[in-house]
């Protein structure tokens, strides 16, 4: 039999939680998902990847289908960062518009490239963010936090009616002063039924959870070596670190 190589074992901080997590790098095995997915422009499939990706390297008990969609981004840039490098290597081209010699717009053809160290970015944390939103002086509710399984489950919706039924499904429990009343023990219509009753104040006070969420972001300052266009570039999501 052949030996077998020692693989080192990292951990990092669920957001959500402050859970310590456990992980492994991830393999040969893992790296071949990762090229079949890289060939496909599919998002679904790629995050299928990456959830299965972290099934294999978690080393402790863990749901990752139910993980929030900033705890999955964190978790796979972690291991991103400890299995092939903490360093990314990105190029972004200028947004700026010029004018030809005819007087006619052309984009300008510069562009920028700069590396990025993943184990540097920390999730964005907002004072004003709280699972538990006050509606009236009697009543309340507890929200959960959205997983990628359930934006991809309404992508074909209009953005309105995803962020509609996204807060249907991040209902916790809903309070009063005598009771609590979990979402798992009441039925869909029900949860339907108590937010189609709410007012337009208390749908502001609950877009406030979902706009505080923490973010895994870095800002950039690009400028243009070309044309002297300057912008902050802001840079997020797992496309950018699937690499």
């Amino acid at each position: 039999m052949l030996p077998k190589l020692d693989v080192p074992v990292y951990e990092v901080k669920l957001i959500s939680t402050d859970k310590t997590i456990r992980f492994r790098p991830f393999l040969v095995k893992e790296q071949k998902l990762f090229l079949m997915a890289s060939e496909s422009d599919d998002q679904k499939e790629t995050v299928n990847v990456i959830r299965q990706v972290l099934r294999n390297c978690i080393l402790d008990e863990i749901d990752v289908d139910n993980l929030s969609t900033f705890d999955l981004e964190f978790l796979f840039m972690n291991l991103r960062a400890r299995s092939v490098g903490e360093i990314v290597d990105l190029k972004y081209k200028c947004n700026n518009t010029l004018k030809d010699e005819n007087g006619e717009d052309k984009k300008c053809t510069g562009s920028v490239e700069f590396n990025l160290n993943l184990l540097e970015i920390q999730p964005t944390k907002n004072p004003e963010h709280n699972t538990k939103i006050q509606l009236t002086e009697n009543l309340g509710i507890c929200l959960k936090y959205p997983t990628f399984e359930m934006i991809q489950k309404y992508e074909t919706m209009n953005e309105n009616d995803v962020m509609l039924n996204v807060l249907i499904d991040c209902v916790d429990y809903i309070y009063d002063k005598e009771q609590i009343y979990y979402a798992k023990d009441s039925t869909k219509e029900e949860i339907i039924e108590f937010i189609d009753g709410l007012q337009q104040s208390h749908l502001e006070k609950i877009k406030i959870f979902f706009d505080t969420m923490p973010e895994i972001k870095k800002d950039v300052h690009f400028k243009c070596p070309k044309c002297d266009y300057e912008e902050d570039i802001e840079i997020k999501g797992m496309q950018n670190f699937f690499v």
